[in-house]
């Protein structure tokens, strides 16, 4: 006899387990669509991190979904594959918890049009066996946004 109840209710702490993961419809996956923000998009350099971002039409539905990103680091950057994962999960972490203030400016300031998404890509840029902390990666995420929120207003009065 099987039993009716799920797994929510067996182990509550389960549910809570995976809520703070990054949502697959939020990575962006498309060849076209990356190959397009890096020759069409808007790039700003930190210290480690370069940002890159394009603002474009939206594939799925008409309205602003939350933006699409991808965390990269090249082999020449890094050669051992493990610092290289190492890096992905900390820069991933930093985008989870820069996430909200994100999504509340442009929720606040309705910069985006019906429509548009919003396209980011973060490549780690710097040499060394030297991985920087989460605190420090938080750090230059929290910049590159606010940079990047930035630019885009500025881009938007000029038009």
């Amino acid at each position: 006899m099987r039993c009716r109840c799920n797994k929510q209710t067996l182990f509550p702490v389960l549910s809570d387990r995976h809520s703070h993961r990054l949502p697959r419809h939020e990575i962006l996956r498309k060849k076209g669509l990356i190959s397009l923000l890096f020759t069409g998009g808007k790039s700003l350099k930190g210290n480690f991190l370069r940002l890159v971002y394009l603002s474009h039409d939206a594939v799925r539905g008409g309205f602003a979904s939350p933006p699409s990103v991808m965390f990269a680091v090249s082999k020449k950057t890094l050669p051992a594959a493990v610092m290289r994962n190492r890096v992905k999960r900390l820069m991933r972490e930093a985008y989870r918890l820069e996430k909200p203030m994100l999504l509340s400016h442009l929720e606040d300031t309705g910069d985006r049009k019906a429509g548009e998404a919003l396209s980011i890509v973060f490549l780690y840029t710097r040499r060394g066996s030297h991985i920087p902390s989460l605190p420090d990666f938080r750090r230059e995420m929290n910049s590159a946004l606010r940079e990047m929120l930035l630019k885009a207003v500025s881009d938007r009065e000029r038009e």
